[in-house]
């Protein structure tokens, strides 16, 4: 009986016309990238490779994740959803933001318009988007919402709704990887002491929804108990890995302060 539930689950839902809008974010964000760092090919400090590069792999795991046989296996099987949502939620941010594209940007834009940028990104409201425990509740929260309610349910009967998800997910997780390891300036950011117990928060809550689902407790997933307990291992153990990888860019990156020592 529950596997028939799920099958019904699993293909009532309809992509919307155009395909999937986070692709098309996507790809408007990379198209945007390379013409600014094509911009500044004639600025003598250039734009660091490495960095478009990070981007472009980004918007790659983002292609992999919505077309092809990851979308297949997404549209058929768990399993195949949850490794959508580490790549969609966990992975292509964290390579996105690596990119750095806000410092592109106010790179390439002329002076009076970075300087009216920076006035934009030092705006309350901007700070309490930009705090990291704001980050934590919009992509950890995000996750306890959709496979602790209803939610999922609806997502996969309703093809707008399962793609205004995706989209949630990518910029709640752009969000949470700028915040707490990006390379872009970033409002009032935290030191780096707390900016890792925030991640740490992160792997604990997701450690913990995972042994949730594969107990089959308190999560709202109408799948066979394979294909759960299967998913919940990729959010395990890739999740661990995607928070490896923004804790090592996060210690990267950091430039502790040096004191000047006082002469007598």
């Amino acid at each position: 009986m529950r596997n028939r539930a799920y099958v019904t689950l699993a293909h009532t839902g309809h992509p919307p016309p155009g395909g999937s809008p986070v692709l098309l974010l996507t790809v408007l964000a990379m198209a945007g990238y390379l013409l600014l760092a094509a911009r500044l090919r004639r600025d003598p400090r250039g734009w660091s490779g490495w960095r478009g590069t990070s981007f472009l792999a980004g918007g790659v795991l983002v292609a992999a994740a919505t077309t092809g046989p990851v979308a297949a296996l997404a549209a058929a099987d768990f399993r195949g959803h949850m490794l959508q949502h580490l790549l969609i939620g966990m992975l292509a941010p964290l390579f996105l933001v690596l990119g750095a594209p806000m410092t592109l940007l106010l790179r390439s834009l002329p002076a009076a318009r970075a300087r009216l940028l920076g006035a934009l990104l030092r705006r309350r409201a901007v700070h309490v988007l930009a705090n990291p425990v704001t980050a934590l509740a919009l992509s950890v929260g995000g996750m306890v919402v959709l496979y602790c309610t209803p939610l999922y349910r609806h997502t996969v009967a309703n093809g707008w709704l399962h793609a205004a998800v995706e989209v949630h997910f990518l910029l709640a997780g752009c969000l949470f990887a700028w915040v707490v390891a990006g390379p872009d300036p970033a409002p009032r950011r935290p030191p780096v002491p707390a900016r890792l117990v925030v991640l740490g928060v992160a792997v604990a809550a997701h450690a913990g929804l995972s042994q949730l689902m594969y107990a089959g407790l308190g999560v709202d997933v109408p799948v066979p108990e394979e294909a759960l307990r299967g998913g919940a291992e990729i959010m395990y153990y890739g999740g661990d890995l995607s928070e490896l990888l923004l804790a090592l860019a996060l210690v990267t990156g950091w430039r502790p302060r040096r004191e000047v020592p006082v002469r007598g």
